[in-house]
C-alpha cells in the first residue's frame, strides 16, 4: 500500500456536526444505471452509464439499471447505491491512477460531492426530483469489487475503514435526474451516521452494546437487522468469507 495511503481520523464529535452538515442541497455529479453483462469474469451490472434527462425511480431502482445478483444486490431495501466521489482520490493514493476513472467505479447509481459516511445518517430521508428515499444501510462490500479493480482484498479494506457508501430506500416512487438536488427532509432523533453504523456493525460486530445501538435503529434494513438480531440470540458471527474474497 501507497505509504500516503492513511484512514481518516473519526471521533463521536463529528456526530455533533452533522445535523448542520446538510442544510444545503446536494446536486448530484452524476446518475448512473447499468445493464447486466458478463465483465471481470462474472456476470454483472457494475459497469453502469451516465443517466441522461428524467428517468423513473420505481421502488426497485431506476428504469434501466439492472441486477445480476438479486440475492445479494438490489430489491426494495437496496433500490439505489450511493457513493461519495471524494473517496476516489483515497484509493487512487492508495493504489494509483486506475482509480483516478472517478463515478461510476463503484457501480454506484448516485455519485455527489460533499456527501460522506460521516455526514450522512441512517435513516435520512432525501427529496429528489419527484422521489422521496431513505438510507436503509451501509453498503456491504464483496469479493466482486476485488476483481473489479484487480486489487487482492480492497473488499477487506473498504470495510475496514468504511469507505463503503450507502443504500436507499424509495419512500416515494418519481421521475429524477442529475439536475434535481437531493434535499434532507427527515432525520431520526439521536442519529447515528453511516460512518458509525459501519463501525459498531463492522468493527465491533459482537460488541453486546453495539448490536443493542443496533437493533433500535427502526429503519435499517431487515437484511442488517436479522444478523444484528442473529448476532444478539447466538454470540456468534456469520461467515464474511464468501461475500469478501468469494470462497468459504
Amino acid at each position: 500500500m501507497n505509504k500516503d495511503c492513511s484512514d481518516r481520523a473519526y471521533s463521536e464529535s463529528v456526530v455533533n456536526k452533522v445535523i448542520d452538515s446538510l442544510n444545503t442541497p446536494v446536486v448530484p455529479e452524476g446518475v448512473y444505471a447499468g445493464q447486466v453483462k458478463q465483465s471481470f469474469g462474472f456476470e454483472t451490472a457494475i459497469e453502469k452509464s451516465p443517466v441522461s434527462g428524467a428517468v423513473f425511480l420505481s421502488r426497485t431502482g431506476l428504469e434501466g439499471d439492472q441486477c445480476a445478483d438479486p440475492k445479494h444486490h438490489g430489491g426494495a431495501e437496496r433500490a439505489l447505491h450511493h457513493y461519495p466521489l471524494e473517496h476516489y482520490r483515497y484509493w487512487r493514493s492508495c493504489y494509483g491512477e486506475q482509480f483516478g476513472i472517478g463515478a461510476p467505479g463503484m457501480g454506484e447509481n448516485i455519485s455527489t460531492l460533499g456527501m460522506t459516511e460521516d455526514t450522512v445518517c441512517l435513516g435520512d430521508r432525501f427529496q429528489w426530483g419527484q422521489a422521496v428515499i431513505e438510507v436503509s444501510q451501509p453498503r456491504s462490500p464483496c469479493f466482486k469489487l476485488n476483481r473489479r479493480w484487480a486489487v487482492e482484498n480492497f473488499s477487506v479494506e473498504m470495510q475496514a475503514n468504511s469507505r463503503c457508501g450507502w443504500l436507499y430506500r424509495v419512500i416515494q416512487e418519481g421521475n429524477v435526474s442529475a439536475d434535481d438536488p437531493l434535499v434532507l427532509v427527515d432525520r431520526v432523533a439521536e442519529p447515528l451516521t453511516v460512518k458509525q453504523v459501519c463501525d459498531l456493525f463492522f468493527g465491533t460486530p459482537l460488541d453486546r452494546e453495539a448490536l443493542l445501538r443496533l437493533q433500535q435503529q427502526a429503519r435499517l434494513s431487515q437484511s442488517w437487522m436479522s444478523k444484528v438480531e442473529s448476532r444478539l440470540e447466538t454470540g456468534k458471527l456469520e461467515n464474511w468469507n464468501f461475500r469478501l474474497l468469494g470462497h468459504a
